[in-house]
C-alpha cells in the first residue's frame, strides 16, 4: 500500500501546485485529506503536538527577526546609500559600477538576507546608471539579480536557518559553513566581471572622472556614513555567533535592534516607517509558518504511510551509492527551482530525503550547504525565478524579459560550478566551523 499512496499523495501535491493553489493551503489541505483517509479522526490527534512543536521552537524566532532586520535597512535608506558609494568608490575600474554592485550584494546579503529588497533597491538605483554608462542590458540585469540572490547563503540567511531546524543541526555552524562557499561564489562572480572587461572593455566602461573627483571631496562622510554602520553590524551579528557568545536567535535579536538604532541615527524612524516594516515582517513571517505547518502534516501524513520506508527501500534497492542518490537529488532540486519556491523545496523535498542521507552516512551539515547553494539557482532560473520578477518589476521599459534570461545564464552556471567545487571539497564547508571548535 505504502508505494501507490506515496506515488498518489506527491501526484496530487505536484497536480495542484502547477494549478495554480495557494501553497500553504494546498500543501495543509492535501495533507489534512490524506490524513484522514490514512489514520481517521485519529490524525486531528496527532496533528496539534506537532504544530505545537513548530511554534514552541526556539530558533525558529530567528526568522521574524531576521526579516525584520533587512526590512529596516531596506526601508530606512541605509542600503541605498551604500550602493551609491560602493558604485563611485570602485568607479575608476573598468566593469567598476557591476563590481561595486556584486560587493553590496554581498554586504546586503549578510546585513538583511532578504533576496526581494536587495534586488528591487540595486535595480532602482544601479540598473539606470549602468544603462547609462554604455552597459548592456544582459550584462546589468544579469549581474543585479544574480547579486541580489546572495542572500540565499551568505549568513545571516532564513535559508540556512531553516534549513538547520529541519535537518536537525546548529544553525549557528550552518552559519559558519556557508561563509567559504559564500565568499567563493563571489569571487567567482568578480571573477567573471574581470573577464568581461578584457574581452570587451566597451561594454564596461568606468564611471566619469567629475563624479570620482566630486566624490572624493566628500570620501570619508560618504564612508562613516554609508560603508560603517551596515559592517558593523555584519561583525555584531555574525561575531556574536562565530565567537559563540550568541546563540543565532539572539544574534538576530541584535541584529533586529541594531538595524533600528541605525535608523534612528539616520533619522529616517517614524511611525509611519515602524508600521510599514512591522507590516511586511507580519506578512512573510506568516507566510513561512503557514507552509511550515502545512509541510509538518504533509511530513507527519507521509511517514504515516510509510512512504520514507518505501523510498529508502527503492533507493538502496537501485543500489546507486551516495553519490548517485546525492546527483539525483541536487538535479531534483534544480529543475524544482524552475516551478517552485525555495521554501516549498525546503519543507517538501529535505524532510524526505534527509533520513535516507543520514543512514548513508552523509555528513547533514554539508549537505544542508550544497542545497542552500541549489536552491539558490530557484530565484534565478526561468520561468518562475522570483529575482527575474523583482528586476523586471522595477527595470525601466526598454529592458525586455529576454535580456533578464539572457543575462543570468552565466551566473547560473558559475553557481552550478561553485556547487560542484564544494561537493568535490567537503573541507570548504567543515574547515570554519572546526576553527572555531565547533
Amino acid at each position: 500500500m505504502n508505494g501507490s499512496a506515496t506515488v498518489l499523495l506527491f501526484l496530487s501535491l505536484f497536480i495542484l501546485l502547477m494549478s495554480g493553489f495557494p501553497v500553504a493551503f494546498t500543501i495543509g489541505g492535501v495533507s489534512l485529506i490524506f490524513g484522514y483517509l490514512t489514520f481517521g479522526m485519529d490524525f486531528f490527534s496527532l496533528l496539534p503536538m506537532r504544530v505545537w512543536g513548530i511554534m514552541s521552537n526556539y530558533v525558529l524566532i530567528a526568522v521574524p527577526l531576521f526579516i525584520y532586520m533587512g526590512v529596516m535597512l531596506e526601508k530606512s535608506g541605509l542600503a541605498e546609500e551604500l550602493l551609491e558609494t560602493m558604485a563611485l568608490l570602485f568607479g575608476r575600474l573598468r566593469g567598476g559600477l557591476a563590481v561595486s554592485v556584486i560587493v553590496v550584494g554581498a554586504l546586503l546579503a549578510a546585513s538583511t538576507g532578504i533576496v526581494g529588497a536587495t534586488v528591487v533597491t540595486m535595480g532602482l538605483l544601479s540598473l539606470p546608471t549602468m544603462l547609462k554608462r554604455g552597459y548592456s542590458p544582459e550584462l546589468a540585469t544579469g549581474t543585479i539579480a544574480a547579486s541580489g540572490t546572495l542572500g540565499q547563503i551568505i549568513p545571516p540567511s532564513i535559508v540556512l536557518v531553516l534549513l538547520g531546524s529541519i535537518l536537525n543541526v546548529s544553525v549557528g555552524d550552518m552559519f559558519m559553513s556557508a561563509v567559504i562557499p559564500g565568499l567563493i561564489l563571489v569571487l567567482l562572480y568578480l571573477l567573471w566581471i574581470f573577464i568581461i572587461s578584457l574581452a570587451r572593455p566597451e561594454s564596461v566602461p568606468p564611471m566619469p572622472e567629475e563624479e570620482i573627483r566630486r566624490f572624493r571631496e566628500r570620501f570619508l562622510s560618504h564612508l562613516l556614513r554609508a560603508l560603517v554602520p551596515p559592517v558593523l553590524l555584519i561583525i555584531a551579528v555574525l561575531g556574536s555567533i562565530f565567537a559563540g557568545i550568541a546563540s543565532p536567535t539572539e544574534a538576530a535579536a541584535i541584529g533586529a535592534m541594531g538595524a533600528t538604532v541605525l535608523t534612528i541615527l539616520h533619522r529616517r524612524f517614524d511611525l509611519k516607517t515602524l508600521r510599514s516594516v512591522m507590516r511586511e515582517t507580519t506578512y512573510l513571517t506568516s507566510m513561512v509558518f503557514l507552509i511550515l505547518i502545512g509541510a509538518t502534516a504533509f511530513g507527519l501524513v507521509f511517514r504515516g504511510i510509510g512512504g520514507d520506508i518505501y523510498l529508502t527501500d527503492l533507493i538502496l534497492e537501485a543500489n546507486i551509492g551516495r553519490a548517485g542518490f546525492l546527483a539525483i537529488v541536487m538535479i531534483a532540486i534544480f529543475i524544482a527551482g524552475f516551478f517552485i519556491d525555495f521554501i516549498e523545496i525546503i519543507f517538501i523535498i529535505v524532510p524526505v530525503v534527509a533520513p535516507i542521507f543520514k543512514q548513508m552516512g552523509v555528513d547533514l551539515l554539508w549537505l544542508g550547504i550544497l542545497i542552500a547553494m541549489n536552491l539558490q539557482t530557484s530565484f534565478l532560473t526561468p520561468p518562475f525565478g522570483f529575482s527575474l520578477f523583482y528586476l523586471k518589476g522595477v527595470a525601466p521599459e526598454d529592458v525586455k524579459t529576454t535580456h533578464i534570461y539572457k543575462g543570468i545564464i552565466p551566473y547560473v552556471t558559475i553557481q552550478l560550478v561553485c556547487l560542484i567545487v564544494v561537493i568535490l571539497i567537503p573541507r570548504s564547508t567543515s574547515w570554519l566551523p572546526e576553527v572555531f571548535g565547533r
